[in-house]
């Protein structure tokens, strides 16, 4: 019981870092942290993917190096 609520408050602290890294809403974030942990992980990721192509737009074009 202990090891859950441990990963779940370093899930919440990743998230609040990563969101603040990405211009997302980082409270919001770290709350998903602590209720879901690691389950969230994929939400993340495709709202971080959201995020970025509101910004940039949908019609634009990016080259990676």
């Amino acid at each position: 019981m202990l090891a859950l609520l441990l990963l779940s408050v370093f899930f919440s602290g990743f998230y609040f870092i990563q969101a603040t890294l990405n211009a997302m809403p980082a409270k919001r974030w770290a709350c998903i942290g602590i209720c879901l942990g690691p389950f969230a992980l994929p939400l993340f990721s495709i709202s971080k993917h959201v995020a970025i192509r509101k910004a940039m737009g949908f019609n634009n074009m990016s080259f990676s190096a």
